[in-house]
């Protein structure tokens, strides 16, 4: 996990400029408290893992959000994309791409095979990066590597997720996908 400091008006942070990334919340403040030099601040918790520090002297702020890291597999099978609900969490019953968190010192691709070996018992053969994605949720920045993928070895065997299906073209718009991986869909299709 990391941690980011955005500096800019927008709620959503899809304009702000990120300033630059910490170990912990505590790093971060510190930061933070350097840069106001002294001056008046107000520190607003909207989640656990997300704040907003301002004056009343700028229309801007700085937002300091976790930032977590990740890996998916867009699987492709015979014209047929492979998609997984989620069990669990937040987001339990989204619809998702499989994979996970990086581990520190892992590549994509290590992350990945390892990911779908401890998820769905397969062997795999990472091919290209199809995109990276930057995604705001309402508690955490979350960057996703998806990743072209084939199966060399084994069946998927759902050990976290709740359900999965083969998706061909016409039924990735019929899926209730989490936001950020909506946002690779187009990508898909074009590769269809």
């Amino acid at each position: 996990m990391k941690v980011n400091v955005y500096y800019g008006k927008s709620e959503e942070m899809l304009n702000n400029q990120l300033v630059k990334s910490f170990a912990t919340f505590e790093e971060a403040e510190e930061f933070l408290k350097q840069k106001f030099d002294g001056k008046e601040f107000k520190k607003e918790e909207l989640f656990e893992t997300r704040f907003v520090y301002k004056t009343d002297e700028d229309e801007n702020f700085y937002t300091v959000i976790k930032h977590i890291e990740v890996v998916a597999a867009i699987i492709f099978d015979n014209n047929k994309i492979f998609a997984t609900q989620r069990g669990y969490g937040e987001f339990k019953d989204g619809w998702e791409f499989p994979g996970g968190k990086m581990e520190p010192g892992e590549t994509g691709p290590e992350a990945l095979t390892r990911e779908l070996r401890e998820e769905l018992e397969l062997k795999v053969e990472v091919l290209d990066l199809i995109k990276t994605i930057n995604y705001t949720y309402p508690k955490f920045h979350l960057t996703m590597h998806c990743y072209k993928t084939k199966i060399v070895e084994g069946k998927p065997n759902l050990l976290e997720h709740e359900a999965a299906c083969w998706v061909d073209k016409a039924g990735l718009d019929n899926i209730a996908w989490l936001p950020a991986d909506l946002e690779v869909i187009d990508e898909i299709k074009a590769m269809l």
